[in-house]
């Protein structure tokens, strides 16, 4: 059999197993108990008005929130930090810039590119974290001075007042706060690897100097981490404390570390990735200069070349959820058009359902046909 007859009948099998699993809300006996039902289909927005990656969500009462990375992402200034809002996790719109970038006084050290913002909720205020550098004319991308901000505000929406920055003295990225059962916050961030320390929120400063735990090379660990690992995220259970981190070795993928202290030692919670998309096609020139070109693995059967840095948060059904931003590959397989859309040429949001079993956290997909949530 061909490879296009063998792909046509796979994503025929899909489509019909997808099909499958849908049940009527009258004939189902569980969902007739609960009432209730969710439909996604990813990606969630397709708009390139609201084009985002890194995307963060946060349910605050009946509404869900987004921040996430706006265009343009790798060169020069981006807009600030973007805020969108849904009652239903489907419909997305714009609320408001939470740090508008045009609004800011040209001496401002924080004018840059604004990466993977988030908002945590800690002792009734709302943290948000901001990475981002001061773009001068003789470093236009703002790199020398990239580094973390910390605002906090009283409600989701804002307004964000400054407390502190930048955290750290050296280049750092995707900042993330885990606060501990006993009321300890922890801040987690990326820059040429993994680093983590106690921070003492109310005044912004660390406690202890931020320290470097993993590195992309680390000797003991897998190769798909060798290109680069960011976005840490963490989250407890049963004791122990889970590290979610993203790696773009092989397109954009998801691993899991884990910890019995919020502190480390961390180790490898799965060999492999629990999450992401394989490309070999993907930006051939990061493996080049990488050194790691030779990299031997399959391409896996989604439309997507990017899928990847993502952050928990409670979905419609009251539990864990990922979101991450999702990207389409040009070369995806038939019976996907070679030709994208607008919209397909830019980050979207994705979300999927997180499960734990046996000691591991899991995430569905990535996925690209109706998913039915029935709880």
């Amino acid at each position: 059999m061909s490879r296009i007859f063998k792909l046509a009948a796979y994503f025929l099998l899909a489509s019909s197993a997808c099909l499958a699993q849908v049940k009527s809300p009258a004939t189902n006996p569980a969902n007739a108990a609960s009432g209730h039902t969710f439909r996604y289909t990813n990606p969630i927005t397709r708009d390139t008005s609201i084009s985002m990656r890194d995307h963060f969500i946060i349910k605050v009462g009946n509404k869900w929130y987004c921040t996430g990375t706006s265009n343009p992402v790798w060169t020069g200034y981006n807009p600030g930090v973007r805020m969108l809002e849904s009652d239903d996790l489907i419909h997305w719109k714009q609320d408001a810039w939470l740090i508008d970038a045009s609004k800011l006084p040209a001496d401002c050290p924080y004018n840059g590119r604004f990466w993977a913002p988030e908002i945590h909720l800690i002792k009734k205020k709302f943290w948000l974290t901001v990475n981002s550098g001061k773009v001068t004319r003789e470093d236009p991308k703002g790199m020398k001075s990239h580094s973390i901000w910390l605002f906090v505000a009283d409600q989701v929406t804002g307004p964000y007042k400054l407390v502190n920055g930048p955290l750290t003295p050296q280049y750092n990225n995707d900042a993330t706060l885990f606060e501990d059962e006993d009321g300890q916050t922890y801040l987690y961030c990326s820059g040429n690897g993994l680093f983590q320390a106690k921070i003492d929120l109310q005044n912004g400063k660390l406690i202890g100097t931020v320290q470097k735990f993993l590195d992309k090379r680390q000797p003991g660990y897998p190769e798909w981490m060798v290109g680069g690992i960011e976005g840490p995220f963490v989250v407890k259970r049963d004791g122990y404390y889970f590290m979610f981190f993203s790696t773009w070795t092989r397109g954009y993928e998801v691993g899991l570390l884990k910890s019995k202290s919020p502190l480390g030692p961390w180790v490898l919670a799965s060999p492999e990735p629990i999450f992401g998309c394989r490309k070999k096609g993907f930006r051939p020139e990061l493996a080049i200069e990488g050194g790691y070109a030779d990299l031997k693995f399959q391409d896996s059967e989604d439309p997507y070349c990017e899928t990847g840095h993502n952050a928990l948060f409670e979905g419609p059904d009251g539990k864990l959820w990922s979101s991450c931003h999702y990207l389409m590959y040009e070369k995806r397989p038939y019976p996907y058009s070679q030709v994208l859309q607008p919209w397909e040429k830019t980050t979207q949001m994705g979300i999927e359902p997180v499960t734990y079993k046996d000691g591991v956290f899991g995430i569905k997909g990535p996925t690209w046909t109706e998913q039915v949530i029935e709880y």
